[in-house]
């Protein structure tokens, strides 16, 4: 895997087919092994913190892992993944069960290395269909969830379904404490829709309740020369007003880009917390 500048996630040799993955993808992968370097610096991280504020840690979901894997990069082969699913279903599913394996043994691995909470993400929601969705990328996270709440059963898990946020109903009924919206995701309709649901079926969370809800801050008003802080202010303003100040991960729909101002991103963090407040103060001064 390559990272280079610009360019996102690369993966120089995607798996060509089936006799690939075959060859190439052992059955079983030590995380302690593979990637202690992730779980040295969790700790050292954790360390550093001092308790002044939770560590989330973070694993991108098994389809997402696939996606990469097989189409190589987000910028082209778009198409690469949901064809293996179509094409290679047994080979899809097998490396998918493998993929599940890794995540669990490695976000388990970062709890005991210190963090407080976990975030699985699916960031290619965009590119698999909805019934593709359920069928092979929703049983890996119901999986997950489950396995890392029999280990670590009183860890918040955080799920983020990025371009398929029409699951998060269903991921609060798969046991997730906090569901993540994009961008593109309704806000009040979404606390809603998941207060109906905990009220008509009770979630095996771990409040046993609605799910906690994270984001949906849109990233282009922190470009620079795009916003100004007082747009930034006012959207803050209005997520807040629309998500309620509370029960709430106040976060970006979409990840930086690298093309931020950094004046503005401390305005988001500054104007979410002295609003927030503010609003906290005031339901708690007339008893709400």
């Amino acid at each position: 895997v390559e990272m280079p500048g610009g360019k996102g996630i690369t993966v120089p040799r995607p798996l060509t087919g089936p006799e690939d993955f075959r060859e190439r993808i052992p059955k079983t992968i030590d995380v302690q092994e593979k990637l202690s370097h992730v779980i040295s610096s969790v700790k050292l991280i954790k360390k550093e913190l001092d308790g002044k504020v939770p560590l989330i840690g973070f694993s991108a979901a098994p389809w997402t892992l696939m996606y990469y894997m097989v189409g190589g990069t987000s910028k082209i082969n778009q198409e690469e993944g949901e064809r293996w699913l179509q094409e290679h279903p047994a080979e899809a599913q097998e490396l998918l069960d493998i993929l599940t394996a890794v995540v669990v043994d490695y976000t388990s691995a970062q709890i005991d290395a210190g963090a407080d909470m976990m975030q699985i993400f699916e960031a290619m929601g965009d590119f698999i269909s909805k019934e593709s969705f359920y069928k092979y990328a929703m049983p890996c996270m119901q999986k997950i969830q489950k396995q890392l709440r029999e280990r670590h059963p009183d860890v918040p898990l955080l799920v983020f379904p990025r371009g398929a946020t029409y699951a998060l109903v269903d991921l609060q009924q798969a046991g997730y404490d906090v569901v993540t919206m994009d961008t593109n995701t309704a806000r009040a309709a979404t606390r809603e829709a998941l207060a109906k649901d905990a009220q008509a079926q009770t979630p095996p969370n771990l409040r046993k309740g609605p799910a906690g809800l994270q984001g949906n801050f849109d990233v282009k008003l922190l470009k620079e020369g795009e916003g100004s802080k007082a747009e930034v202010e006012a959207a803050a303003a209005a997520m807040l007003e629309e998500l309620g100040p509370q029960r709430l991960i106040a976060n970006l729909g979409e990840g930086l880009t690298g093309k931020e101002d950094p004046e503005l991103v401390a305005c988001l963090v500054d104007s979410i917390h002295s609003i927030s407040d503010k609003m906290i103060a005031e339901r708690s001064a007339v008893g709400v």
